[in-house]
């Protein structure tokens, strides 16, 4: 038995759906007792972070790590393959977006009404933003390759890049490379399915600004 704590609108519990969506896992997807970072949910899971697992009594939490487990418990499709080196170039870009990408959208999220906003603060971040996705193309795959446990956050992260642009009044910077490289990834039927769902939270989520 698989069990998932996560909420629908958070992007690394996304990110690991994508996973399990593509390895056709049953699993149960339930919210946080108490909510998230709570004292209820942390006597479950001690970090109080989501996503987590339970399996078989076995608690995970990190979406890294509960994917490259659901790889080796599950591996068929296998999605970390290759020789060592590509092995550690698909974490290299894992880790990446976890560490250098995502955070830098993160940042964006407390300016985005616009009676919240600091403008100078925008400017900025938008410039790293630009350099992160600059970066990024770097680290993408010259071919197309089966789908790996590091492209399941990018387009996650997309629409939120897409969204801010919006809220911003910005040009939206996925272009090039990276915009064919997302569109390669939404022809993966866990990956076009996990977005839809997202954009629908996403949409009601706005609805509340």
């Amino acid at each position: 038995m698989l069990t998932l704590y996560a909420v629908p609108i958070s992007l690394y519990c996304a990110k690991l759906r994508i996973v399990l969506r593509h390895k056709q896992l049953n699993f149960d997807e339930v919210l946080p007792p108490g909510g998230y970072g709570s004292d209820e949910y942390k006597k479950l899971v001690p970090a109080g972070s989501l996503p987590a697992l339970i399996h078989d009594g076995l608690q995970i939490s990190d979406s890294e790590a509960i994917g490259e487990y659901l790889n080796e418990a599950f591996p068929d499709p296998n999605m970390l393959s290759g020789t060592i080196a590509e092995r550690a170039k698909l974490r290299e870009l894992s880790r990446f977006h976890d560490t250098r990408l995502e955070p830098a959208v993160r940042a964006l999220f407390p300016h985005i009404s616009a009676s919240k906003r600091d403008d100078q603060f925008v400017d900025h971040q938008w410039q790293l933003l630009i350099d992160r996705l600059d970066h990024i193309e770097v680290l993408l795959p010259q071919n197309e390759r089966p789908l790996s446990l590091a492209d399941c956050g990018l387009p996650i992260t997309a629409i939120w890049i897409t969204f801010l642009s919006e809220q911003f009044g910005r040009l939206n910077p996925i272009e090039g490379l990276l915009a064919t490289y997302l569109k390669h990834l939404n022809e993966h039927t866990a990956v076009a399915d996990e977005v839809k769902s997202y954009q629908a939270s996403l949409n009601a989520w706005k609805k509340k600004l």
